[in-house]
């Protein structure tokens, strides 16, 4: 299928922008210059009945998180949500309108993640933060209005990456119980070899010298690539994983290992849901103020939360 042509428009439109390529910027200017362009509209952002901004305990300092919550009677299912921006770049406002999104349409609460960034924190800091936030909303639950027993991690592309991660820790380390994985076009492979990293390398947002940038601060250079923490797809034995929904984009560098990754799943025995957007490229759910597929794709996110949750 070809580009579709709301994404032809939005490429012209961030051509016009001017950024420079990620690679030539050293992170700290990574940021300042990408989490700006990134942000969403005011106008995107639904107003939820709860936003709380709080500080807990971390492996290596406090850990902020956001919770939003809908207006609903407690207690609630809780969705840990964990950004996108190649473990490098973006935070929790450039994530706004997804967690806004599903707390408002799934009733449920969803609590975002703001972990430690690369390089300053390398592998495995921002996974072992994830699992931190998860814990600490199980342990916590009464105190936020949430229910400890129906707990779910989502994520998009590096933040798929460490909801996937998570689910295989939460398995590992005997809990919390999750009861569903939300893996939005997940970096889970660390090789970038796949043919559509090489047909997606260039001209489609994120490219394929953007991966091998991110990876690299990510896990610097004696980073164990083999590590299923880091890399999911290389895990063993995805047995006894939550139920997942993985999406991929047509046009995404990361299209083939988010695939190879759901049907892993699949043969393991985990019911996984796996749906590409054809048209579409890396970052469409998170454009979804532009993009009509990126609605629709939050419209299945928000399906698959309610039924995980019973809602």
């Amino acid at each position: 299928m070809p580009l579709h042509p709301q994404v032809e428009a939005l490429l012209a439109q961030l051509q016009q922008l001017g950024l420079p390529p990620l690679g030539s910027l050293p992170p700290q200017q990574a940021r300042a210059v990408f989490d700006q362009a990134f942000l969403p509209p005011p106008d995107a952002l639904k107003p939820v009945a709860r936003l709380e901004n709080r500080r807990i305990p971390g492996p290596g300092g406090e850990i902020p998180i956001r919770i939003y919550a809908p207006r609903s009677a407690t207690p609630l299912p809780v969705m840990l949500h964990y950004h996108g921006g190649g473990w490098v770049i973006l935070n929790l406002d450039t994530h706004e309108t997804i967690c806004r999104d599903v707390a408002l349409a799934a009733g449920c609460m969803v609590v975002s993640v703001d972990y430690r960034l690369a390089p300053e924190s390398r592998f495995p800091a921002a996974a072992e933060d994830c699992y931190a936030a998860l814990q600490w909303v199980a342990a916590h639950a009464g105190e936020i209005g949430a229910d400890a027993g129906r707990l779910g991690v989502m994520g998009d592309s590096a933040g798929g990456n460490l909801a996937a991660a998570v689910a295989l820790m939460a398995r590992d380390r005997k809990g919390p119980k999750l009861a569903l994985q939300v893996l939005t076009y997940p970096a889970v492979d660390a090789a970038c070899d796949t043919p559509s990293c090489k047909e997606n390398a260039e001209g489609y947002l994120l490219t394929l010298a953007d991966m091998h940038y991110f990876w690299g601060h990510y896990l610097g250079p004696d980073g164990d690539r083999e590590n299923p923490y880091a890399a999911p797809l290389r895990a063993r034995d995805l047995r006894g994983l939550p139920p997942a929904l993985v999406l991929t984009a047509e046009f995404d560098p990361l299209r083939d290992e988010g695939e190879a990754y759901a049907r892993r799943l699949q043969q393991a025995g985990v019911p996984t849901t796996l749906t590409r957007y054809d048209g579409m490229i890396h970052g469409f759910v998170l454009l979804a103020h532009a993009l009509d597929d990126g609605r629709r794709a939050g419209e299945e996110i928000v399906r698959h939360v309610r039924k995980a949750f019973g809602s």
